[in-house]
C-alpha cells in the first residue's frame, strides 16, 4: 500500500447499512478508487481498531446507544474530514422513530411484550441505548453531509471524488432526503 494514498474509512452506528451497500454499488469504479484510498477502517474489512488518523470519514446511521456515542467522538477526534452519510446520520431518520417514545417503553415492547421466549430485558451484548437517537452534527461536528436514503453510488462516488481533488463537494443538484 503506498504511502500517498488518501486513509479513507467507513463507519456504521445506527442504520440498516443501506449506504454502505451503495457504496459497495460503486463496483467498477471501487477499483478506480482503489489506486488512489486506502481502505483503512470499515464493516467491509477486518479492522479491529480505528486508526490513529484517517483523512475522510463516512459515517452511516444516527448516534443511538452510548457505544455509537464513544465512537463517534473517538472518530471525529482521529478524522481529518467527517462525512454524514445517509439520512439517518444527518438527521436521524429511522432510529428517531423512538424519540417520542420514553426509552422503558420501548425496549418494554421490543422484549417483554414482544417476545416468545426469554422476556427480560437485556443488560449485555445490547449496547445501552441513549435517551433519544441523534443525528451526528448534533454531538460532533460534520465537514460535509450526503442525504439521501440511501444516497445513490453516483453521489458517494462524486463526493469522494471531489474529496479526493481537495473540493467540498456540492450536491445540492444530486442528492435529497430520501432519495
Amino acid at each position: 500500500m503506498s504511502s500517498n494514498k488518501v486513509k479513507v474509512a467507513t463507519v456504521w452506528l445506527d442504520g440498516c447499512s443501506g449506504c454502505h451497500m451503495s457504496f459497495l454499488d460503486m463496483d467498477e469504479r471501487l477499483v478506480e478508487l482503489a489506486d488512489k484510498i486506502e481502505l483503512v477502517y470499515s464493516p467491509l474489512v477486518d479492522m479491529k481498531e480505528f486508526p490513529e488518523m484517517v483523512d475522510v470519514t463516512l459515517v452511516e446511521g444516527a448516534v443511538a446507544s452510548v457505544e455509537d456515542l464513544h465512537k463517534i467522538r473517538k472518530i471525529r477526534e482521529h478524522t481529518k474530514i467527517l462525512v454524514s452519510l445517509g439520512d439517518c446520520a444527518v438527521t436521524s431518520n429511522v432510529p428517531s422513530m423512538r424519540n417520542p417514545f420514553k426509552l422503558e417503553d420501548v425496549l418494554s415492547r421490543a422484549y417483554l411484550e414482544n417476545a416468545d421466549l426469554n422476556q427480560q430485558i437485556p443488560q449485555e451484548v445490547i449496547p445501552k441505548l441513549l435517551p433519544h437517537a441523534r443525528p451526528v452534527h448534533e454531538l460532533v461536528k460534520v465537514d460535509v453531509f450526503i442525504p439521501g436514503c440511501p444516497p445513490s453510488a453516483d453521489t458517494i462516488y462524486f463526493a469522494i471524488s471531489e474529496l479526493l481533488e481537495g473540493r467540498i463537494p456540492e450536491l445540492s443538484d444530486k442528492t435529497r432526503f430520501g432519495a
